[in-house]
């Protein structure tokens, strides 16, 4: 009889497991599908913002680039993004014009929406990769998330040379013991 109460223990410890397993394949691939939708909306407003940005500045390269990133198709956008990112850094920017700090900001938080969705992509694989989950087929339902790789989407102000001061001089008093 002690036999039957072990195996319905081996069982239900089991059945615990493997579903704990699909629930966290199924929760990592949900949150990296969210963070993909995140990430597109970044890479869309930072697009935008370069497009209002260009017709401010009349600068058609720059507007062609923004375009093309708007209009990208998924296996395009990487480049797309990559040619916005290039002309974006050759403009001098400053953050004090209101629309030059809306694409300085836009593309601060790309770069926060690209690390967390890489960072969950990985994660996906990572449980993707496991045994079980392969010999179980519990990925059947999600499509394999992709990496998005592209140029360090980081701009930085151009800022005016300010007129550099020497640092104070802190006069040191003397050490004790010391005859001066």
């Amino acid at each position: 009889m002690w036999w039957v109460v072990v195996v319905v223990a081996v069982v239900a410890v089991l059945a615990t497991y493997l579903t704990w397993t699909a629930q966290r394949v199924d929760r990592l691939h949900d949150r990296s599908a969210a963070a993909a939708r995140a990430l597109d909306a970044h890479l869309m407003r930072r697009a935008a913002a370069a497009a209002v940005l260009a017709e401010d500045r009349q600068t058609p390269e720059l507007y062609a680039a923004a375009r093309i990133a708007l209009d990208a198709v998924p296996e395009e956008r990487e480049a797309a993004e990559n040619d916005l990112t290039r002309q974006l850094r050759a403009m001098d920017l400053s953050a004090e014009e209101r629309r030059e700090d809306a694409v300085i900001a836009a593309s601060r938080r790309l770069v926060l929406a690209r690390q967390v969705h890489n960072d969950l992509a990985r994660e996906a694989h990572a449980a993707r990769r496991r045994r079980l989950v392969r010999i179980l087929l519990l990925t059947r339902r999600h499509d394999r998330p992709r990496f998005f790789d592209i140029d360090d989407p980081t701009l930085t102000p151009a800022r005016a040379a300010a007129p550099v001061s020497p640092a104070p001089v802190i006069a040191q008093p003397p050490a004790a013991g010391v005859a001066g």
